[in-house]
């Protein structure tokens, strides 16, 4: 397995598409019923291989990644052959929260009243091992997909603005 095993309530939301797998591979719904019961490790290895279907699936479709904690924000171009990283951190004391919800303009422009400094930097890298599994990765560890990419694009166009 290359990924993970999709949870019991992803393959769920994904019958469909699981029936359609299972077909494609001359499964009909009896098989399924009797290889659970009889063949249980083939099986499970056919809901790895659906699983890793799935994940490559929708790593390909990814072009943003977003990682917020409190005082950071890194949001990632996931081009074909390089990722593209702008971040912004908050240097000093604020009561700006970068989990919470809200206009990242706005944000921006309440940390930079409050005294606080703004500290932009941005990055690119080859995928290291493959796009797929280092994206993956990224989402493991708690990025988000980010389906019109606005944030990245918002720190790019802040790309070279003073901070304070």
């Amino acid at each position: 397995m290359k990924y993970r095993r999709l949870t019991p309530d992803e393959l769920s939301e994904l019958e469909t598409e699981f029936i359609q797998f299972l077909a494609a591979n001359t499964i009909t719904g009896q098989d399924w019923e009797k290889l659970k019961e009889e063949k249980r490790d083939q099986a499970e290895e056919l809901i790895d291989l659906f699983s890793d279907i799935v994940f490559e699936r929708v790593l390909a479709q990814i072009n943003f990644l977003e990682i917020s904690t409190p005082k950071d924000i890194r949001t990632f171009s996931c081009e074909p052959q390089v990722i593209r990283m702008n971040g912004i951190r908050i240097a000093g004391e604020t009561n700006i929260d970068f989990t919470q919800t809200g206009d990242p303009q706005a944000m921006i422009a309440h940390v930079q009243q409050s005294g606080a400094v703004l500290q932009f930097y941005s990055g690119e890298k080859a995928y290291q091992p493959n796009r797929s599994e280092e994206l993956f990765r990224m989402m493991q560890q708690g990025a988000l997909i980010s389906r019109d990419g606005h944030l990245y694009k918002t720190l790019e166009s802040l790309k070279g603005t003073p901070s304070e």
